[in-house]
């Protein structure tokens, strides 16, 4: 789950529970900007504004940090490894923020052109359809031999570099 800090604001009992329930809690901005288009100072506070938030409500760490819009550069990645977090980015998009229904989204992620191991799947909490499609899509994945996993299970957090898509590409040996 990527966070942003209205969102831990609102919800605070859903973000503990998201948390106690063993999943990732992750970054995604005090305010949804434009992360590349920010000086590093802006950025900065724009991390750890949702930092220091999530932090005090649940004594957490978070690690993980997807820039909003998947708007990123190398200073946008340098910020973040500065501030300790791993950038992440989506390489499946289910559209589900186009309101388009269930079926499309089962449709679009399951038949990705991009889908395959590894992959990172873009859904929203707040789209229309998302909780109504999660069942069938997450089943329909698990039935194609997928895995669900954490993301922090599925990055690589040394010897890598990002490359033009925001894919992780593994650089050594660890």
């Amino acid at each position: 789950m990527i966070c942003l800090s209205n969102w831990v604001e609102s919800y605070p009992d859903d973000v503990k529970a998201i948390l106690a329930d063993g999943h990732d809690l992750g970054n995604h901005s005090e305010n949804h900007k434009n992360m590349s288009q920010l000086s590093s100072a802006e950025k900065e506070e724009e991390l750890m504004a949702v930092h220091r938030k999530v932090q005090e409500l649940t004594g957490y760490e978070m690690f993980l940090f997807r820039p909003p819009y998947g708007d990123y550069d190398n200073d946008v990645i340098n910020v973040a490894k500065k501030c300790g977090y791993y950038p992440i980015q989506w390489d499946v998009d289910s559209l589900d923020w186009k309101d388009y229904g269930v079926d499309s989204i089962i449709k679009t992620v399951t038949e990705h052109k991009h889908l395959g191991n590894g992959s990172i799947i873009l859904c929203h909490n707040g789209a229309k359809y998302t909780a109504q499609a999660l069942d069938t899509l997450i089943t329909t994945l698990q039935d194609k031999g997928y895995e669900l996993v954490p993301i922090s299970q599925l990055i690589y957090k040394d010897n890598y570099h990002l490359n033009h898509e925001g894919r992780q590409i593994y650089t050594g040996e660890a």
